[in-house]
């Protein structure tokens, strides 16, 4: 599938994508007040990523993940790792089926079965992936402003309403430095920042490529900056205790906004973005499987997009509780899985791409 879209496109998808599901929980609970401190190192670490992600793209900026992988790589070991991206995405986009799903549960339709709610959600967005990244991209573009406005009507209304107590950031790095980097690497920086891997599949598809670099890193650096303050809000509101044993603490944070006793149920507001955000993030995810399938096979991309939805809703399934769900993320996949796709690989890649062009100029 050719097709083509602009810089701001990305640069608003990229936004999108990065609050997408984050703002679901709270990051670096292990850090306690120190959160912040955590997100922040985690985002310059992702920063770096993104750094190595755009210089694997310069190498060829003709071909996406896929098409460097198999060029560097060959045919063979070239397939099977990216093969292995395609189940990488795959996963990433049933867990946000999953949590879109659970969040349904919890917050509107607490009768409605999760088979279905799920079932619904999948069939939505396969039915917008099916028109390749033009659509899914140009939804964010429009979805952004609604996210940007709705989080700074919740923030404002925290702030002028008095709930927010900046008092409960103090002591800084009470228990020292150890606990704010454990809380920081692998996790925060497995999620959300190093996520922007995926973005080597749509690198390849703006018109005006010398522009990307800059664009790219400065919409990362502010949504890198707004995540970290709509994280700490949970801090400065619920204290560190709160917020670390509350299963959706931003929402809980939302709910105690009361204006003259007329104003309530901002709440509502917030399960509305963060759907979005959750259904913005799976499409993407579902898009690099199907995108994936369709280059290792050559064979139909309406085809693909059926197939792996179906995986996808299957792979839902895999955790029988939310906190098994919760825990299989966090504690196995952002340990242990997620750093082989978003570091180990690239960097083989990139070491593969460097040795070739040492030969290359050898050669010459």
């Amino acid at each position: 599938m050719k097709q083509s879209i602009r810089v701001t496109d990305l640069v608003c998808f990229l936004a999108v994508f990065e609050v997408g599901s984050t703002t679901l929980f709270f990051l670096g609970a292990e850090a306690k007040r120190d959160a912040w401190i955590a997100m922040g190192i985690a985002a310059l670490i992702g920063l770096f990523l993104l750094a190595m992600y755009l210089l694997i793209y310069r190498s060829n900026p003709q071909l996406d993940l896929y098409g460097l992988c198999r060029q560097h790589f060959g045919k063979v070991i070239g397939t099977a790792v990216n093969l292995s991206f395609v189940g990488y995405f795959a996963y990433e986009a049933s867990r946000n089926l999953r949590d879109l799903g659970e969040l349904t549960i919890l917050t509107l339709l607490d009768r409605t079965p999760l088979l279905f709610i799920m079932l619904t959600a999948i069939i939505v967005v396969a039915n917008t992936v099916r028109y390749g990244p033009n659509v899914v991209i140009w939804m964010c573009a429009g979805f952004l402003p609604i996210i940007i406005l709705s989080y700074l009507t919740i923030y404002t209304l925290l702030v002028s309403s008095g709930l927010v107590r900046f008092e409960l950031m103090l002591p800084v790095l009470e228990e020292g430095f150890r606990p704010v980097w454990t809380a920081a690497v692998p996790e925060i920086v497995s999620f959300p920042f190093g996520q922007t891997l995926l973005f080597l599949l749509f690198f390849p598809l703006v018109q005006k490529r010398d522009k990307i670099g800059m664009g790219v890193v400065i919409s990362y650096t502010i949504t890198a900056i707004c995540l970290i303050m709509i994280n700490q809000i949970n801090i400065l509101v619920l204290g560190p205790t709160q917020a670390a044993n509350s299963t959706l603490p931003l929402l809980q944070v939302v709910q105690l906004i009361e204006i003259a006793e007329a104003f309530e149920r901002f709440d509502v507001l917030f399960v509305f973005v963060l759907v979005l955000g959750l259904g913005t993030k799976m499409a993407a995810f579902f898009m690099g499987a199907v995108m994936g399938l369709h280059k290792i096979t050559g064979l139909s991309y309406p085809m693909w997009t059926v197939i792996t939805a179906a995986c996808i809703f299957a792979l839902a399934f895999i955790s029988p509780n939310y906190p098994h769900h919760i825990w299989l993320g966090i504690k196995v996949v952002v340990t242990y899985v997620t750093p082989i796709f978003q570091f180990m690989l690239p960097l083989i890649l990139l070491l593969a791409i460097w040795i070739r062009s040492k030969w290359a100029k050898q050669r010459q």
